[in-house]
């Protein structure tokens, strides 16, 4: 069966940086773009950041854009959210989530086939 696998998550004071990873298995990785969310206590989940299948084409919220940066290694069947100058509103637990949907970006969540079960993310002021 298909599974995603986040990684990477944890304690980070403000400005700092972590890398989430995303693990994928069970499905032609490839053939699949790929996208973060996230969720922060009492609210909704929201788009973070999506790569197509080639990672040569990326789209951002506008609250991470400069800040967060998604990439893909199609060899290790891998998806990646750099994340620099972290502040506490970044603070939530961290989804990564599989489409087939065509299309070049891809935001909502009803778009995405397969998803992770998460990895926290808490950042300290």
């Amino acid at each position: 069966q298909v599974q995603l696998v986040e990684s990477g998550g944890g304690l980070v004071q403000a400005g700092g940086s972590l890398r989430l990873a995303c693990a994928a298995s069970g499905l032609t990785f490839s053939s699949y773009a790929m996208g973060w969310f996230r969720q922060a206590p009492g609210k909704e989940r929201e788009f973070v950041a999506s790569i197509n299948w080639s990672g040569g084409s990326t789209d951002y919220a506008d609250f991470v854009k400069g800040r967060f940066t998604i990439s893909r290694d199609n060899a290790k069947n891998t998806v990646y959210l750099q994340m620099n100058s972290l502040k506490p509103e970044d603070t939530a637990v961290y989804y990564c989530a599989a489409t087939s949907w065509s299309g070049s970006t891809w935001k909502r969540e009803f778009e995405y086939r397969y998803w992770g079960q998460g990895t926290q993310v808490s950042v300290s002021s």
